[in-house]
């Protein structure tokens, strides 16, 4: 049950649910491309981040799209391009108008400028609530706020370096790797792509 033991000394690891093989993988594979929501949850920390939200289609580009909008802007929240090896996947084509749960991990997201500026098509406005401080890395602990004052914020990890300016209480953007994240069947919980 040790996971940092097992991802550091095992060539070959089982996941197991409720008795049931979920997948028998390398660590490495285990981690990049879980089979389902709960081995890509189970393994790694802090755990990966699970939004969501819906596959739409503009101008032959997919997007993830994800938070509520209000009455004066029903439209979702966030809409992030995906890049081209995930809007060409046949798999993911067949969700377009569908609810989708998309998987991130946490050193997927970042807070700093540079990458903010290199991701235009990836931002999302979030607010931190609580900064730690890891050594190396820290922590960011955030809520994306709807629209929909009865909504539910929505929860994420970040995993950013240790030179981060980001402060509790902070409003900030933060940019998505999209093309690091990972998308599920929401009723099934299987891997779409990754």
């Amino acid at each position: 049950h040790d996971q940092v033991e097992a991802m550091t000394m095992a060539t070959r690891i089982v996941v197991m649910k409720d008795g049931f093989i979920q997948q028998v993988d390398t660590p490495q594979h285990l981690y990049d491309n879980p089979c389902n929501i709960f081995v890509a949850g189970f393994i790694g920390t802090p755990q990966m981040n699970f939004i969501n939200g819906t596959i739409a289609e503009k101008d032959n580009d997919l997007y993830f799209e994800f938070g509520k909008g209000d009455e004066e802007h029903p439209l979702p929240t966030n809409s992030l391009k995906l890049p081209a090896e995930k809007a060409t996947n046949e798999e993911l084509r067949k969700y377009i108008g569908m609810e989708v749960v998309a998987g991130l991990r946490p050193e997927a997201i970042f807070d700093d400028p540079m990458q903010i500026s290199l991701k235009p098509d990836s931002l999302v406005e979030t607010d931190v609530d609580v900064t730690e401080l890891m050594g190396a890395e820290i922590y960011l602990y955030l809520t994306v706020p709807q629209g929909d004052e009865y909504a539910d914020p929505i929860n994420l990890t970040a995993r950013v370096s240790s030179r981060s300016t980001s402060r509790a209480g902070d409003k900030i953007k933060v940019a998505f790797d999209m093309s690091r994240m990972h998308f599920f069947d929401k009723d099934t919980e299987k891997c779409i792509c990754h």
